[in-house]
C-alpha cells in the first residue's frame, strides 16, 4: 500500500521553501509537471470507475474487476489476487482520495502556487485515511483465508514443480538397486559398491567401487579385493571408510588411493560385524559397529583411535530393529530400538527409555534417523506413524500419519538454514514424502503416476470462469521459469551457503581444482599465507606423486612455480614426497628450503645422517648438531659414530663438551679412540675427584700418572705424584687424629695442622713438600694468630731468623685485635717498615720520628693522612716543620 504522506504545517512549509530555493531544472519540471498531472488524472479516472461502477451496481461487490486495470497500471503493476472483494472498498477509496491529493500537490508546488485547501488537505486528511486504508487491506486478507483453505493453497502443502538443475554424469546400467551407497556431506562425492558381493564370493565375480563427484562425473573405479563390505562412509575431510565384516576399516582417499586401515577390535573376529555407522562429532569421523554377539563398539575419532565397548542390553537377543549415534555434551551415545522398547547406551549404563507422547500401541520401531545437529531424533513406527522430538527424549515435536505401514528405505532430517522448522524426509520405492511439525507433508509420486484429480481441478477452473486467467497466469510464469535472477537463486545450493571461505577452498583443493582456488582465493583478496600459499602447497604435495615424470624435472616445476613464496615449507613438501617413496626428489626438494631446523630432522627420517651434521654444523646452531650427534649415537655402533665425528671436527667438539657433563666414560672411550694420553689424563685426574675411596681415588691418579708420562708431560705426572703423597698423609693423620683433612690442599693441610697444634706434623709436610720457608711462615704465623697462641707465635719469632721479616708479625696481631703483643714486634721490625708498624699500632709520635729519621717525604705524607687537626695539632706542626726543612736542604 502507497501511504499517504505525514507531517505537520511547519513541513509543508520547509517543503515548499526548499522548492522555491533550488527548484529544478526547465526540462525537469516540465517532466514532473506532466507526470503529476498523469497520475492525478489517472486516479481521479479510477475515482471516477469506481462511483460509476457502484451507482450501476447499487453494491460494493464487483469493483475490482470495473477498476482492475487502471488500478494496477498506477499502483505499479502490483497484482491484487483476491476472489472475495467485499474489504476492497475501503482501501481503494483510501488509495483513490490519497493519490489525487499527493499528485496534485506536487504538481503545484512545483508551478509554486499551492492552494492551502490543498496543503491542508495533504497533511490533514491521512489521519483518516491511513488507518482507513490498512483496515480495508487486512479485511481483504482475511476473507481470503476461506479460500486458501479450501483450495489447498498454503506454500508448504502446493504441488510445487521439482526442477532437474543438471543431469547426473553417471551411465549406470543396472541401476543404484543392491548397491551400497554414501554421498559425503556438503556437496562431496559419492561411492558406490555392489551388495552382490556377500552371495558372490568368486575372484570373477568381483564388485567394483566406483566413486562419482556430486554431479556423476567419474572420479575413480577400481575392483574391490578385500573381505566383504558391510558399510561405506565419508570421514569430514572426503576420506572413503570402507568397513568390512571382520572389523577391518580401510580408508581411502576420494581418487580411490589406499591410505591406510585399522581393526575394530579382537572381539569382531570371532562375531563379525552385522551393522556399522560412520557419524561426525566435535571430536572427528567416528564409527559404530553391532556385533553377532549384538555388543556395539565405537571410535568417536579414527584420526586418534580408541576403542570403547559399551554395556550389554539385557534381554537382547536378535539384533535391534535400528539404531543410531547420538553426540550430547561431548558424549556419545547409541540409541536402539529392540521391539516396542528404546535403550540409551553410554559409557557405563543401558537405560530404557520412553518417547514423549507415543502412541502406546506401536508395537515396534522400524526405522529411526538424527538429525545433522543431533539436536532432533525422528522415529517411524510399525503404525506408520512418525515420530519428532529433541534427541533427548524429553520432548515431542509432532507426529505425523504417513499412511504407509511398510517401513521406508530411508529416512532422514531436512533443514534450511536458520530455520526452525525442521523437516523428515522419507523414501520408499515410489514416494518421497516431507513431514514436519505443522502436522503437513509435501508428497513427490513416480513421475509415471497419472492424477485422476486434474479433470476435478479443471472442472473448478471453468466453473469459476478463470480459464482465460489460469492460461494467461501459466504463460507468464513458463516465461519468467529461467530468467538469470532465477536460475541464480536456484544455483545457491545450501551446502556452500553454509561453508566458510576456507572451507570451500579446502573442497576445492581435495578434488584437485587448484586453479580455480587460486583465482577464488585472489578475486577475494585472501591473504596469501591464508589463500594463495596453502593452494600451491598442494599443488606441490599432488605433483611429487606423479612417478612417471623424473625427479628433476618435479623439482624444478615445483620451485618454479613457488619460488620464494610466504607462507610454503619446501620440508613438508619434501615430506610428502618422501612418504611416497620419492627420497631423491625429497633431498631436491630440502636444498630449496632456506631453514636448517626444517631440513635436519627429515634428513634423519630419510637415514641421510651424514648430510644432516653437515647442514646442522653449516646452521652455525648448536642444539641442532647435539640433536643429530644424539642421533647418530643412538643408531650406529660406536666405532662407525666415532669414525663420523673424527671426519666433522666441530661436532667433535661439542659432543666432548657435552661428555664432560653428561657422559664421563664416553668421553673416556672418546680419548682413547684418538690416543688422546693428555686428555686421558686429565680425564683421570677430573674421574678420582668422584671417587669415594681413598683407594679408588689413588688407582685413578695413578692412571693419570701414566697417561701423562705417556705423554711426556712431566710437570703433570710429578704434580699428580705429589698429589697422590698428599692423599696418603691426609689418610694417615686423618686415622690418627680423627679429624677430616681429605680433600684439602697442602696449604689447608698445613694450616689446620698448625692450629690444632700439631705442629711436628706440620714441619714434615714442610720439608717433605719442601715448601717455601717464607711460605711456611705466613701459614704459622697466620694459624698461630687465629688460634690466638701469642706465647707460641713468641717463641717462634726467636727460633730463628725470620725470613719474612717482622712486619707479618705486627699486622696479624693487629688483625686479632692484639696490638699489645704487636708492640713486641715493632722494634724487631727493620727501619724501612718502621713507619708501617708504628702506624699499624696506632703510635703516630713514633711513626713521625722514625719518618723524620728516614727523611722520606712519602712516608712523612702517609703519617699525615692519618693525623687529625684538633687532636694531632702538634704533630701536624711538627711534621710540617720537617717538610720545609726537608725542602730547604
Amino acid at each position: 500500500m502507497a501511504a499517504p504522506a505525514k507531517g505537520t504545517s511547519r513541513t509543508a512549509q520547509n517543503d515548499v521553501a526548499s522548492i522555491k530555493k533550488k527548484g529544478p531544472g526547465a526540462l525537469a519540471t516540465a517532466y514532473l509537471v506532466i507526470y503529476n498531472v498523469v497520475m492525478t488524472a489517472g486516479w481521479l479516472v479510477i475515482a471516477v470507475g469506481l462511483v460509476r461502477a457502484y451507482l450501476s451496481k447499487g453494491s460494493y461487490h464487483g469493483l475490482y474487476y470495473s477498476i482492475e486495470r487502471p488500478l494496477k497500471f498506477f499502483q505499479t503493476g502490483a497484482l491484487l489476487e483476491v476472489q472475495n472483494e467485499d474489504s476492497v472498498l475501503l482501501f481503494v477509496v483510501a488509495w483513490t482520495v490519497t493519490e489525487i491529493i499527493r499528485y496534485s500537490f506536487y504538481t503545484f508546488s512545483l508551478l509554486n502556487h499551492l492552494p492551502y485547501l490543498i496543503k491542508w488537505a495533504r497533511y490533514t486528511l491521512f489521519i483518516v485515511l491511513y488507518p482507513m486504508g490498512v483496515t480495508g487491506e487486512l479485511l481483504t486478507i482475511y476473507a481470503a483465508l476461506p479460500y486458501v483453505q479450501k483450495t489447498g493453497l498454503y506454500s508448504v502443502t502446493l504441488p510445487n514443480k521439482k526442477i532437474e538443475l543438471y543431469e547426473m554424469g553417471w551411465n549406470l546400467r543396472e541401476g543404484l538397486r543392491d548397491c551400497l551407497i554414501a554421498a559425503a556431506p556438503y556437496g562431496g562425492p559419492i561411492a558406490l559398491l555392489k551388495e552382490s558381493q556377500r552371495r558372490e564370493r568368486s575372484a570373477s565375480a568381483r564388485p567394483l567401487l566406483e566413486i562419482y563427484s556430486a554431479a556423476g562425473v567419474p572420479m575413480a573405479s577400481f575392483p574391490w579385493k578385500s573381505g566383504v563390505v558391510v558399510h561405506i562412509g565419508w570421514t569430514v575431510s572426503d576420506d572413503l571408510l570402507c568397513i568390512q565384516e571382520d572389523g577391518t576399516v580401510l580408508i581411502y582417499d576420494m581418487f580411490g588411493n589406499f591410505r591406510r586401515h585399522f581393526s575394530m577390535g579382537n572381539e569382531v573376529l570371532q562375531n563379525q560385524v552385522i551393522e556399522a555407522k560412520v557419524f561426525h562429532s566435535a571430536y572427528g569421523t567416528g564409527v559404530a559397529i553391532v556385533t553377532g554377539a549384538f555388543r556395539f563398539t565405537l571410535a568417536t575419532n579414527i584420526d586418534d583411535l580408541k576403542l570403547r565397548r559399551l554395556p550389554e542390553v539385557p534381554g537382547l537377543q536378535v539384533a535391534p530393529s535400528c539404531w543410531a549415534v547420538l553426540t550430547q555434551d561431548r558424549q556419545t551415545k547409541v540409541v536402539l530400538a529392540s521391539g516396542k522398547d528404546l535403550y540409551v547406551l553410554d559409557n557405563t549404563a543401558c537405560t530404557p527409555v520412553t518417547p514423549p507422547g507415543i502412541d502406546p500401541q506401536v508395537s515396534s520401531y522400524f526405522q529411526m534417523a538424527v538429525s545433522f545437529s543431533y539436536k532432533y531424533l525422528a522415529l517411524f513406527t510399525d503404525t506408520g506413524h512418525v515420530w519428532m522430538g529433541t534427541s533427548n527424549l524429553k520432548e515431542k515435536l509432532s507426529e505425523f500419519d504417513t499412511k504407509v505401514r511398510s517401513p521406508p528405505k530411508q529416512m532422514v532430517w531436512c533443514r534450511r538454514p536458520k530455520s526452525q522448522q525442521p523437516s523428515v524426509v522419507l523414501m520408499w520405492d515410489r514416494l518421497l514424502l516431507v513431514a514436519g511439525k505443522c502436522k503437513e507433508s509435501i508428497k513427490y509420486p513416480s513421475q509415471c503416476k497419472e492424477s485422476q484429480k486434474a479433470d476435478e481441478y479443471l472442472r473448478e477452473i471453468k466453473e469459476q470462469n478463470l480459464l482465460p486467467e489460469a492460461v494467461k497466469q501459466c504463460v507468464e510464469a513458463a516465461g519468467f521459469e529461467h530468467e538469470p535472477e532465477t536460475q541464480k537463486i536456484l544455483l545457491r545450493v545450501r551446502e556452500y551457503k553454509q561453508m566458510t571461505v576456507q572451507v570451500l577452498i579446502d573442497r576445492l583443493v581435495f578434488r584437485r581444482l587448484y586453479p580455480l582456488a587460486i583465482e577464488i582465493c585472489r578475486y577475494l583478496k585472501i591473504p596469501e599465507f591464508q589463500g594463495v600459499s596453502r593452494v600451491l602447497k598442494h599443488w606441490a604435495c599432488f605433483k611429487v606423486q606423479q612417478k612417471e615424470e623424473p625427479d628433476d624435472v618435479i623439482a624444478c616445476a615445483i620451485n618454479q612455480k613457488l619460488g620464494d613464496t610466504a607462507g610454503i615449507s619446501y620440508s613438508e613438501i619434501a615430506a610428502r614426497a618422501y612418504e611416497c617413496g620419492r627420497t631423491e626428489l625429497a633431498i631436491k626438494l630440502l636444498e630449496f628450503e632456506p631453514r636448517s631446523g626444517e631440513q635436519v630432522p627429515l634428513l634423519l627420517k630419510m637415514k641421510r645422517s651424514q648430510l644432516a651434521l653437515s647442514k646442522a654444523i653449516e646452521s652455525g646452531d648448536t642444539d641442532l648438531v647435539y640433536t643429530v650427534v644424539t642421533y647418530l649415537k643412538n643408531e650406529m655402533n660406536r666405532g662407525d659414530f666415532f669414525m663420523t665425528l673424527r671426519n666433522q671436527p666441530v661436532a667433535l667438539s661439542l659432543y666432548r663438551q657435552f661428555c664432560k657433563h653428561q657422559e664421563q666414560n664416553t668421553l673416556k672411550d672418546l680419548f682413547n679412540q684418538d690416543d688422546d694420553h693428555q686428555e686421558l689424563g686429565n680425564f683421570y685426574v677430573r674421574a678420582s675427584y668422584g671417587e669415594g675411596s681413598v683407594e679408588a681415588r689413588m688407582a685413578a691418579l695413578q692412571n693419570a700418572v701414566d697417561e701423562f708420562n705417556k705423554a711426556k708431560n712431566e710437570f703433570s705426572a710429578r704434580a699428580t705424584e705429589e698429589q697422590m703423597k698428599l692423599l696418603r698423609w691426609q689418610r694417615r693423620f686423618q686415622e690418627e687424629f680423627d679429624k677430616p683433612y681429605l680433600d684439602c690442599s697442602l696449604h689447608e693441610t698445613v694450616h689446620s695442622l698448625l692450629q690444632d697444634g700439631k705442629h711436628k706434623q706440620a714441619e714434615q709436610l714442610y720439608k717433605d713438600f719442601r715448601i717455601p720457608d717464607k711460605r711456611f711462615w705466613w701459614l704459622k704465623i697466620s694459624a698461630l694468630a687465629e688460634k690466638e697462641d701469642w706465647e707460641e707465635l713468641e717463641k717462634f719469632s726467636k727460633s730463628k731468623k725470620s725470613p719474612i721479616g717482622y712486619l707479618p708479625f705486627v699486622e696479624v696481631c693487629v688483625k686479632h685485635q692484639n696490638k699489645y703483643e704487636a708492640k713486641k714486634y715493632v722494634t724487631k721490625v727493620t727501619l724501612e717498615q718502621k713507619v708501617k708498624a708504628h702506624l699499624a699500632v696506632g703510635d703516630l709520635e713514633q711513626a713521625v720520628e722514625a719518618a723524620i729519621e728516614r727523611r722520606s717525604e712519602s712516608e712523612l705524607n702517609l703519617v699525615l693522612s692519618r693525623c687529625t687537626p684538633t687532636t694531632d695539632r702538634a704533630l701536624l706542626d711538627k711534621i710540617n716543620r720537617a717538610r720545609a726543612g726537608a725542602l730547604k736542604k
